[in-house]
């Protein structure tokens, strides 16, 4: 009989899958990155319990393109500064990924709030514009030129903080209780340049970002990295204190009680 593919996989095959996962090269990447102050109680309202604000409210913006063999891939982010547990680190509220495989991983794995989106990364000389968009709308769009080279930072280490859940199948909350990531990213520059520019924030009832105001423009830049990821789960959280943000994951909170219609499947 000819082999079934949707059959089981033999431990050989799994531990083959496991291993290539585990020795993939740096793939790099070409990112605009945005940071801004904004409102204190607009960033603190956005996160999550035991998720803290830090000492300054501030948004990040990170829009880049990765050119991976065979297909490109658009990724972003726009996230707000958090603290847990004396780490300090990002929140992420939306994560706009441009292929299923990046977006399927993030969420099932880590938790990511990751969504199929657009992203563009534009250089004409000087000139730079990136920007993320869903449902037409460009909600973040990040314009300047470049003015300068800027010094290559150490390799450095950041956090990402995300809840991963399972909605429940009867609509009542969740499966089992949420848990806090922690997902360490170790990232490493091999070309960084000053943007001078502005950051601009359109209004979505998909994805409200203009609800985080640009209040001051900290700094925009231009460049090349690289970036691994190892993520663990540090504590299960209150289900009812997670519940009330539940709609950040989703353009319509309904959505998690889809399903068939009776008789279709």
């Amino acid at each position: 009989m000819a082999r079934v593919r949707y059959g089981a996989r033999t431990e050989a095959e799994i531990a083959a899958a496991r291993t290539a996962s585990s020795r993939l090269p740096d793939i790099w990447s070409t990112g605009v990155v945005a940071l801004w102050e904004s409102d204190p109680d607009a960033v603190a309202a956005v996160l999550p319990p035991p998720l803290k604000p830090t000492g300054r409210p501030l948004v990040r913006a990170n829009i880049s393109r990765v050119d991976l063999p065979g297909y490109p891939l658009g990724a972003g982010s726009v996230a707000v500064a958090a603290e847990h547990g004396g780490v300090s680190g990002w929140y992420p509220l939306v994560m706009p990924m441009t292929h299923e495989r990046a977006l399927i991983g993030g969420r099932e794995v880590f938790g990511e709030p990751k969504k199929l989106g657009e992203v563009e990364v534009e250089r004409d000389g000087l000139v730079v514009r990136a920007s993320l968009a869903r449902h037409g709308i460009a909600f973040v769009e990040v314009r300047g030129a470049v003015n300068g080279a800027l010094p290559l930072p150490e390799p450095t280490r950041k956090t990402d903080f995300y809840f991963k859940f399972l909605p429940a199948v009867d609509g009542s909350g969740f499966d089992a209780d949420p848990v806090l990531v922690h997902c360490v990213r170790n990232e490493k520059v091999r070309r960084l340049e000053s943007v001078t520019g502005d950051v601009v924030l359109r209004e979505s009832m998909y994805d409200p970002v203009a609800d985080l105001p640009v209040r001051a423009v900290v700094e925009i830049t231009i460049g090349e990295k690289t970036t691994d990821q190892r993520g663990r789960v540090v504590e299960r959280v209150s289900a009812q204190a997670l519940l009330p943000y539940i709609h950040q994951r989703y353009d319509d909170p309904a959505q998690i009680l889809d399903g068939p219609p009776e008789g279709s499947v």
